[in-house]
């Protein structure tokens, strides 16, 4: 998978999407545009926000709460747009959050922040 595809399941963004009346290509299409936005200020977020490695290509950022307003109001989503968003992102750290045994700990997070979900960047081999 790419580094700019975004990282979420097909029944994630299907969930998402139908919560937040978005269809699903283009749930799609949004949060590629996000995903890739989110790429080009991975140095930004490493040094700003708690980051969490699931150990299987995803990387979770909690971010402050209104994360994703901000970021799809510079990308021109409307507000249910921005919401499709923010609940896939969501939809995703809970599943990692299970299948870690950490969801207490993942759900105490959401309380207060967002989360950013990313693909593990792809080490180089020299």
């Amino acid at each position: 998978m790419a580094e700019t595809s975004h990282p979420f399941s097909g029944q994630i963004v299907l969930l998402a999407g139908a919560k937040a009346s978005v269809t699903l290509e283009r749930l799609s299409e949004l949060l590629e545009r996000a995903h890739e936005h989110v790429c080009t200020q991975r140095a930004i977020y490493d040094r700003q926000f708690e980051r969490i490695d699931d150990g299987d290509g995803l990387v979770y950022y909690l971010v402050d709460a209104g994360h994703w307003d901000e970021v799809g109001e510079q990308l021109g989503f409307s507000a249910r747009e921005s919401d499709a968003i923010r609940r896939a992102h969501t939809a995703q750290f809970r599943r990692a959050g299970r299948q870690l045994g950490r969801l207490d700990e993942f759900e105490t997070a959401l309380d207060i922040r967002e989360v950013v979900v990313v693909n593990a960047p792809v080490e180089l081999s020299r």
